[in-house]
């Protein structure tokens, strides 16, 4: 990288800034900067050119030019930060921004940046982390998006139909499964603009070239631009369907087995290691769990788990379940947040129920929240009544909680844009969890 030493000078709003190219090429090549040099890092300099004029706001300037300088961010207290996020956008430092309030996401080192009070009358159902910090919080039939610095845009509403899960396809798109309302032929999943909450095309289902009204459940998106998701119908639509995320049309359906649970899950995940899909439907939906791994290359059910015929008691009834494919396993949890775990390599094995997680005895409350899993970069996460637990090394040891007393059980959360989310059941609010940014050196 060869950058000159050359001093720039600008005039941004009438005052004058001085800095260097060395400073100003920190903001990388898709910045407003990085026009300024050429391939080889150096200064595109204009012997005419004595300064560089900019008709934007000189406060918030200067604070992202210190940003460029120091790596840290100081905003003085007059000065609004969605002004300074409007200018950071316009000038293409918005990740040095987002990076310098919160750090690399680390379980263990997570710190409650934010509450937000939800603005639906009823309780959220499920909240989704979007890739850039931002959320969408389901509530019955309305999803509430935010964007990353939580402020809410156009609600979607889906007109009484219930929402059963959200995704986000990326930034700017959010998809919804819903049930089907009988006599109305609706249901199904359709694709949302984040910004404006308009419709941008339904994801149909076709049963023998006829296209059928169906409830869309559980979902999961491949990195070959693939959507899964459970469906039920009322003909023979039971099962999985899959479709083309950019062109919205259906490229495959994996039909349910007899005895088996597909259509009803609760859960999918697809692996991209071994290119299959994790279906997983759990009790109460069910009366009994059944958990499997499908590849839609030669329509294989390749591993299978059910609960079917065994004893069951509260302390072995499944609650929520997660591939790890770097150990090749399945993670469970029971309702009072035991590890169970299950091997791949072997077909029809059994739990191997681990206590040593055990943060809470005793029977769940009168209206349990149960609990949910997720994992990040090696990181377990597991939700129990109003707090989240940490499990981290190769033995999957509890390391940390995350826990606030504020608005009841945890019925949801989600990770992404490195943020944890974190609904509440009782208070209809979520939390907002961030890891600090590393200190300067």
């Amino acid at each position: 990288m060869g950058i000159q030493k050359d001093r720039v000078k600008f005039n941004v709003g009438g005052r004058i800034f001085e800095t260097t190219a060395t400073t100003l090429a920190n903001a990388g090549r898709n910045s407003l900067f990085g026009a300024m040099f050429d391939n080889e890092w150096n200064l595109n300099s204009d012997a005419t050119t004595t300064e560089h004029f900019i008709d934007r706001n000189p406060d918030c300037f200067s604070v992202l030019l210190d940003l460029l300088r120091t790596g840290e961010l100081y905003v003085p207290q007059y000065l609004p930060e969605k002004l300074l996020y409007r200018e950071a956008m316009y000038y293409g430092l918005l990740d040095h921004v987002r990076s310098a309030k919160w750090g690399p996401f680390d379980g263990n080192r997570l710190g409650l940046a934010r509450s937000v009070t939800g603005r639906a009358p009823g309780d959220g159902t499920a909240i989704r982390a979007g890739p850039d910090g931002g959320c969408c919080v389901a509530h019955g039939s309305m999803v509430h998006v935010y964007d990353w610095m939580l402020e809410e845009h156009p609600a979607i509403n889906l007109d009484y139909q219930r929402v059963n899960d959200a995704g986000w396809l990326d930034s700017e798109n959010i998809v919804l499964s819903a049930c089907e309302r009988l006599g109305k032929g609706d249901g199904g999943m359709g694709l949302f603009s984040a910004s404006s909450g308009e419709l941008r095309y339904k994801f149909h289902v076709k049963h023998e070239n006829q296209v059928k009204s169906y409830t869309a459940g559980a979902l999961s998106f491949s990195s070959d631009y693939k959507l899964f998701s459970s469906c039920k119908g009322r003909s023979n639509e039971y099962g999985i369907g899959v479709w083309d995320q950019v062109t919205g049309k259906q490229i495959d359906f994996f039909y349910e087995p007899p005895g088996w649970s597909l259509g009803d899950a609760d859960k999918l995940q697809w692996l991209h290691g071994t290119n299959c899909l994790l279906v997983a439907t759990l009790f109460p939906r069910k009366d009994n769990c059944y958990i499997s791994l499908l590849d839609f290359r030669d329509k294989s059910m390749v591993w299978s788990w059910s609960d079917v015929g065994a004893p069951i008691t509260d302390e072995r009834r499944v609650r929520d379940a997660i591939a790890m494919e770097e150990t090749s396993s399945i993670c469970v949890v029971n309702e009072y947040e035991d590890l169970g775990f299950m091997d791949l390599r072997r077909s029809a094995g059994s739990v191997r129920w681990s206590s040593r997680s055990r943060l809470m005895k005793g029977k769940m409350p009168d209206e349990p929240c149960y609990p949910k899993l997720a994992l990040h970069e090696g990181q377990l996460f597991s939700s129990m009544n109003d707090c989240i637990s940490v499990f981290c090394g190769p033995d999957y040891v509890l390391t940390s909680r995350l826990r606030r007393s504020y608005g009841g059980s945890i019925c949801d959360f989600s990770i992404g844009g490195d943020r944890l989310f974190a609904l509440h059941s009782e208070e209809n609010v979520f939390d907002i969890w961030e890891t600090p940014p590393p200190p300067i050196v």
